[in-house]
């Protein structure tokens, strides 16, 4: 009977440990890891272009539009923000899953003929669709895991958008498991594996009360390094399946690895949770809002004219209230404050020319090599490098800004100019053909583009609060697709085609009707990248501009105002505790008193 006892006991623990950390904010980071390692669709675009291309016979600028729309759809994310600032997490990522399987599941359905083909118009609708889902898993879990850790905003969206930069290589793996050698069907997968993950953690990503942990950075770290071993498995297999040809049996093996090792965050999520309390968490449902007349009313009762401290009435400023009064840099502007704010042009206007042109080059990464003379082994080999140091770049750009940022008050948009000149080298070494650049420029515009992200939305919410950070951060991400029409379509589409026109009429071709354009040389690519780099750099310039009006901001104690919240939710929590307290003990003397 006893030992029945202990094993009743045991299983009783451990049924309540597998409940805390279900219901944990540990969990929620976990789950955010999982969405964001599938929703990273829109930077495979370079391994299946050529399947769009070749099986709808588009030409290159028609394939760059597709390009433009599926980047607007990315990130045109305003809309998932202001749905999110009004209802729970999860129906921000309902709709996202329905939005993707819709989007993907089309294309598929086009380039496998199972239905008439589609004008463009069409095709740009449902590729903007579905990629427009990327923005809804981001708003879903990356904000809301930036409100569940407002300390350690940096490291968190550095991470989260780590993943994201792992996505294709980790969706590549699977794909090659799952169907092996049959192009077409990535798209497929593309379209039901991201909507199934957002679809089972519906309930687990949501708000809950922001409590700093001592060892909250660690764990972090212990993330990290997890990630860090992901990434560099995942290089290991790249290299290996490009030199050596693997086997369905093969890929399976590489595949259950990379599971094994994207569920391994879960094993840390365990620990921690053991190690400490269950952590309430908040029903955006259950917040009450207060309104100015029951404010008043609460602070004629609560103020005591022979004490010195009153309660001191605070007014909401509506959203069409000031604004261009916007309060100091750090407070909770609102959405008309922020966007019409002169740090927000400027970053706006950095982020279209810097991220516009890596986009560009990533996009396009496919049709450089061809011109260029590479194999196609290794055109597959840049893409896959592109996604790798995509993850680094975010990472770095995270945990690295926050460490200097913390010890030595290195502001954040002085690290985002940094990046865009490091960027232009990649440029140049594609506008110029330098032998085996293109390896090197992969490497530099992967790295670069992915530090641009986690750099931009952090900056957004240090300089404009977290209250409206779920639309303000999709705001930004509109620079993106912005960019990209005037530096991919305009410029770099249009330039390859005009090349490609050129070249079949010195060799006397006439071009055939729907017959796809193809450019052979330097000479494709070269001008544009010129262009590009010209506009990244006036960008930086741009930017420099921010660091200035900042640098007084990024100098004090930008989380300050985020501590002094803490201190009086738990303040306040502690009073109510012994309000209730006070009365269960009133309740039991007036039983007692009656009895």
């Amino acid at each position: 009977m006893a030992v029945e006892g202990v094993n009743s006991l045991r299983l009783s623990q451990t049924k309540n440990l597998i409940i805390q950390v279900i219901t944990g904010r540990w969990f929620v980071v976990f789950a955010s890891f999982l969405i964001m390692s599938a929703s990273g669709a829109t930077y495979m675009f370079g391994l299946y272009s050529s399947t769009i291309k070749t099986s709808l016979a588009y030409d290159q600028t028609t394939l760059n539009l597709l390009s433009f729309f599926k980047d607007l759809g990315g990130n045109l994310g305003v809309f998932s923000g202001l749905i999110n600032e009004i209802t729970p997490p999860y129906v921000v990522l309902a709709i996202g899953s329905l939005l993707n399987f819709f989007g993907y599941f089309m294309i598929w359905l086009a380039v496998t003929k199972k239905i008439p083909k589609p004008k463009v118009w069409q095709m740009c609708l449902y590729i903007c669709i579905g990629a427009n889902s990327q923005s809804f898993s981001n708003t879903g879990s990356l904000v809301t895991c930036v409100k569940n850790f407002p300390e350690t905003r940096g490291v968190v969206l550095g991470i989260l958008k780590g993943y994201v930069g792992l996505s294709g290589a980790i969706i590549t793996q699977l794909y090659s498991a799952i169907y092996f050698d049959d192009p077409k069907a990535l798209i497929l997968l593309i379209a039901w594996l991201p909507a199934a993950i957002s679809f089972l953690f519906l309930r687990t990503i949501r708000y809950m009360k922001p409590v700093k942990q001592n060892n909250e950075l660690g764990v972090f770290y212990k993330f990290l390094y997890i990630s860090l071993g992901l990434a560099g498995f995942l290089m290991v297999m790249i290299i290996l399946q490009k030199k050596v040809s693997f086997k369905q049996s093969e890929y399976i093996g590489s595949a259950s690895v990379v599971l094994i090792l994207l569920f391994l965050p879960l094993a840390v999520v365990f620990v921690e949770q053991k190690k400490s309390q269950k952590l309430a968490f908040v029903d955006p449902f259950s917040v009450k809002i207060v309104t100015d007349q029951e404010v008043k009313e609460s602070a004629a009762k609560n103020c005591d004219t022979n004490a010195m401290v009153c309660v001191v009435e605070v007014k909401e400023t509506r959203w069409w209230q000031n604004i261009f009064s916007p309060p100091e840099q750090g407070e909770d502007f609102t959405i008309l404050q922020a966007l019409f704010s002169i740090d927000m042009l400027l970053l706006f206007f950095a982020g279209t020319c810097g991220v516009g042109g890596t986009l560009t080059a990533i996009d396009n990464l496919g049709q450089i090599g061809t011109s260029l003379g590479y194999p196609k082994t290794s055109i597959s080999t840049f893409v896959s490098l592109v996604s790798i140091w995509n993850y680094l770049g975010r990472v770095f750009s995270g945990f690295v800004s926050e460490h200097v940022l913390t010890k030595y008050k290195f502001p954040r948009p002085l690290m985002f100019t940094l990046i865009m000149f490091l960027s232009c080298v990649g440029h140049l070494l594609i506008a110029f053909d330098v032998q085996n650049g293109i390896y090197f420029a992969s490497v530099i515009i992967g790295f670069c583009f992915g530090a641009q992200w986690p750099l931009v939305f952090a900056i957004i919410s240090e300089l404009f609060g977290l209250k409206y950070y779920s639309t303000l951060m999709n705001f930004g991400g509109v620079a993106s697709p912005i960019g990209l029409y005037f530096l991919n379509v305009r410029v770099a589409g249009h330039l390859y085609d005009k090349e490609a026109k050129r070249q079949l009429i010195e060799k006397g071709v006439k071009r055939k009707l729907g017959q796809e354009l193809n450019c052979v040389g330097a000479s494709c690519f070269r001008l544009s990248f010129i262009i590009i780099t010209a506009a990244t750099l006036f960008g930086a310039i741009i930017s420099l501009i921010l660091v200035a009006r900042t640098n007084k901001f990024y100098k004090g104690d930008i989380y300050k105002r985020y501590r002094s919240e803490q201190v009086e939710v738990e303040g306040a929590t502690a009073e109510m505790t012994v309000v209730q307290n006070d009365g269960k003990r009133g309740k039991e003397e007036a039983k007692a008193t009656v009895m």
